[in-house]
């Protein structure tokens, strides 16, 4: 039986997916008092399903055990965006699903979340042409200005599913490349850096906004994090504020930015989700942004995004992970797994968070 908002201790979360951001979602609901259940179709030796109170080994398609899952919880969650959008709705048209089934359509096709971000929500992002051919695309080349980022309209992440386009020379492989469809071509910012801030927003409207991260990538994976920024873009958190109200959000949200050299912004997407760049807040001596969403989707007041620390994240990607016992030496230094069993070549096998300075 569904209990009231807000939830009370006990009470069941189901999470969709089983990686590192579900395990540590499960973590901060256990934490609370809450019994995370957890549906994906890896087996029992995933990250989030190590630490889950109840596993559910299915597949998304099987709509049957997706509603047998859903009637055992009292309010769902997911830990990525690609949940298919049958299984959302199968999920939602029984139990509270955060963020909204709407949320997550719209975030898992580029070419809808732009559309959605400048037209509904009224905030600046990055030129896009919509490309369904490769006439299209010679098009869209001409008018982004000569160079751009053709990229699929959906599943793409830590850099897959793009090519960078420089030269006229590029355009048909880069076509060919992505599987010649639907797709959509993104001018190529020349920006001064990569920001991001993740926000929590409860079921009333009330939110929570952590200080913005500056991030590195490197190869299209997100290598390091520094937070707070040591150079502040209030502007940052009114946009993202923004965004989220125009999708009636609950739960946590990162926007990912381009600061140009005025101090301009540019959003280059947005995650429905805890976010690897706010992994910082486990250890910055303020509510975290695991049990932030955690709190939010269960009705609970949110908690301070007020960090006492100021921190730098690092990825352990691939066999970084195997420098385990230098890492654990080193003062004010966190460090966490994710219980993964191989290490492998652009895996994300954990990360640790280094106290920088108080603040």
């Amino acid at each position: 039986m569904t209990h009231p908002f807000p939830l009370p201790p006990g009470s069941v979360i189901g999470i969709f997916g089983s990686g590192q951001l579900g395990r540590m979602l499960s973590m901060a609901a256990s934490r609370l008092g809450f019994q995370a259940h957890i549906f994906a179709p890896t087996g029992a030796i995933s990250p989030a399903a190590q630490v889950s109170h109840f596993f559910t080994q299915g597949a998304y398609e099987d709509l049957d055990a997706v509603k047998n899952f859903a009637a055992q919880c009292d309010v769902l969650t997911y830990e990525f965006e690609n949940v298919p959008a049958a299984t959302a709705a199968a999920a939602s048209s029984l139990k509270p699903l955060r963020p909204s089934e709407t949320c997550l359509d719209i975030a898992q096709d580029r070419l809808t979340e732009k559309t959605f971000i400048s037209e509904q929500a009224g905030v600046p992002v990055v030129p896009f042409e919509k490309i369904d051919s490769l006439a299209d695309l010679h098009h869209a080349f001409d008018k982004l200005g000569g160079a751009c980022v053709l990229k699929t309209r959906r599943f793409g992440y830590d850099g897959k599913g793009q090519v960078i386009i420089r030269e006229l020379e590029e355009i048909e492989s880069a076509w060919e490349k992505l599987g010649g469809h639907a797709c959509i071509a993104e001018g190529l910012i020349q920006f001064e850096r990569e920001i991001s801030i993740i926000c929590a927003r409860g079921i009333t409207g009330e939110t929570a906004c952590y200080p913005l991260s500056e991030n590195d990538h490197r190869q299209h994976i997100l290598h390091k994090t520094i937070a707070p920024s040591p150079t502040k873009n209030e502007h940052a958190k009114d946009l993202a504020l923004k965004i989220m109200t125009a999708l009636d959000y609950v739960g946590v949200m990162a926007t990912e930015f381009f600061e140009l050299k005025d101090g301009s912004l540019l959003v280059n997407e947005i995650a429905p989700r805890v976010h690897n760049s706010g992994h910082w807040t486990q250890d910055a001596g303020c509510i975290d942004q695991f049990e932030n969403h955690i709190r939010a989707i269960t009705g609970w007041p949110l908690g301070s995004a007020s960090p006492k620390y100021q921190m730098e994240m690092t990825n352990l990607i691939g066999f970084d992970a195997n420098d385990w016992q230098n890492l654990s030496a080193e003062a004010g230094t966190f460090i966490h797994f994710y219980g993964k069993a191989e290490a492998r070549e652009g895996r994300k096998m954990g990360h640790v968070n280094r106290i920088i300075k108080k603040l």
